[in-house]
């Protein structure tokens, strides 16, 4: 699945999930060693315990963060395959 950002440096996310799984996740664009981070502690992590543990998240002044907006796109994604 491909998820568009918005408000943050990174401009897309990448992501599959399989039975509420996060089999992967890439970023595009943004703090490449931040998010490589971020992906690589996600993967194999329920889809929910990830939401729960990334949303609301912000950077600085932003209203928003790449955790919060891959926390966004999970759940549209469940939502969709709901």
């Amino acid at each position: 699945m491909t998820y568009n950002t918005q408000g943050t440096c990174s401009k897309q996310i990448h992501f599959n999930l399989e039975n509420g799984i996060i089999k992967s996740v890439e970023f595009v664009g943004g703090c490449n060693g931040n998010l490589q981070g971020i992906s690589r502690l996600v993967e194999g992590m329920e889809a929910d315990k990830a939401i729960e543990r990334l949303s609301g998240i912000k950077c600085g002044f932003k209203q928003t963060s790449c955790p919060d907006q891959l926390a966004r796109a999970l759940k549209k994604a469940i939502e969709e395959q709901a």
